[in-house]
């Protein structure tokens, strides 16, 4: 197995033939000044002891590693760990990343924050730190992913932020991406994008992906301590990928670590009824960066379906298409249903919700666990609760 960590991405932002800068004119000047700003911050020990410190006191780290004793004896097969990033403050991993970029702005002297936000936790978080910090915040999101996730807007709401509804083509996590990105390219000057997955223009990718190593780290030094060796399998959902970089990087160059991404499959790989870019999508160009997206013949993009808001988006982070290429993580999907049976498998089992984002790998640890020996060990991320999720699966399961 290639040494990847210091290999990707390169000077321009590539991860192999994925990734880049692919942004209007007037932003080059902005995200050149942000990757110069990320540099020095990552060689300052003063930001990362702030960092670590907020981490810490503020937010909640270290997260347990759970042991799921009583799933692991219904399944009867491998031992389940869940990395439980959903006891975070704000309830989901996105708040690492919202930390560590909002002490980027403040070295950058911007007063102002935007973001986009799909199932609404990033837009959560970014509220939170804006709060916290002081400064204005506008998060754009979906008309109809506001509907179905109404208690994280009232959430952003109560911390201060104004939340614009984004009615345009599907009205999802996309149209909020584009919407955020023309507010950017008028407000430069005084504005950070805070991007909430490990998508979009170099040096976004590989930010995000730093901001949320912790997760894997931590993994990695709390399954040593309680079974003295690695796991076999990590398993993680994977929309964009923020949380699934974050557990898996700090991993890659364990080639006995298995690693599993799973995309949201919808109503099952139908045209514009899944999210699972990895299932017929194709390579181009979108909201900044090259990767596998999902285009029609016209190099259109396709709609896209999942129950779960986080999971619906038409392309994924360049890192994961380039880890998918190079055959060192495999991807998978979970359908609707799945994620929804394994949400109500994790609630009446462990007594844990998680989102319907998270539930789709639990949806793959279930269907796995039996088929290995009790002597693996798996480690899938929760990477959120799913208190937000409760009225939309209550529709489903009750």
């Amino acid at each position: 197995m290639p040494d990847l960590l210091p290999t990707v991405p390169d000077a321009t932002g590539h991860f192999g033939p994925f990734g880049g800068m692919f942004v209007p004119e007037t932003l080059m000047t902005p995200l050149q000044d942000l990757a110069i700003a990320y540099e020095q911050a990552r060689q300052d020990p003063a930001f990362q002891i702030e960092l670590d410190s907020l981490l810490h006191n503020y937010v909640g780290r270290p997260t347990p590693l759970y042991f799921a004793e009583r799933w692991t004896e219904q399944l009867g097969g491998a031992k389940i760990y869940l990395k439980r990033e959903d006891l975070l403050h704000t309830g989901a991993h996105k708040i690492n990343n919202a930390l560590g970029q909002i002490l980027l702005a403040k070295r950058l002297g911007k007063s102002r924050i935007i973001a986009e936000t799909g199932a609404g936790q990033h837009g959560v978080a970014t509220a939170t730190v804006c709060a916290r910090f002081g400064m204005e915040c506008v998060v754009y999101m979906g008309a109809v992913d506001m509907e179905r996730q109404a208690l994280n807007v009232a959430r952003m709401r109560l911390m201060g932020a104004k939340v614009v509804a984004v009615t345009a083509g599907q009205a999802t996590l996309k149209e909020a991406v584009n919407e955020a990105m023309r507010d950017w390219v008028g407000s430069v000057e005084n504005t950070h994008y805070i991007i909430g997955s490990a998508l979009g223009s170099h040096p976004f990718p590989m930010m995000v992906r730093d901001f949320h190593r912790v997760i894997g780290i931590e993994a990695r030094q709390q399954i040593l301590e309680k079974e003295g060796r690695l796991p076999s399998m990590l398993v993680a959902c994977v929309g964009g990928g923020s949380n699934a970089m974050g557990l898996f990087h700090p991993f890659l160059n364990d080639p006995d670590v298995r690693m599993v991404g799973v995309e949201a499959g919808g109503d099952g790989i139908i045209p514009e009824r899944h999210a699972a870019r990895f299932q017929g999508g194709k390579l181009g160009v979108l909201q900044g960066t090259k990767t596998w997206l999902l285009a029609n013949d016209d190099g259109q993009i396709e709609l896209t379906h999942s129950v779960s808001a986080g999971l619906d988006y038409a392309a994924i982070g360049p890192e994961h298409a380039y880890l998918q290429s190079i055959g060192r993580v495999e991807y998978t999907y979970a359908t609707d249903t799945e994620a929804l049976a394994a949400f109500k498998t994790l609630a009446t089992t462990e007594g844990i919700l998680p989102a319907l984002e998270s539930s789709h790998a639990m949806a793959y640890v279930h269907k796995i666990a039996p088929l290995l020996p009790k002597t693996d060990i798996i480690i899938a991320n929760l990477s959120g609760r799913g208190d937000k999720d409760v009225e939309q699966a209550s529709k489903y399961l009750l």
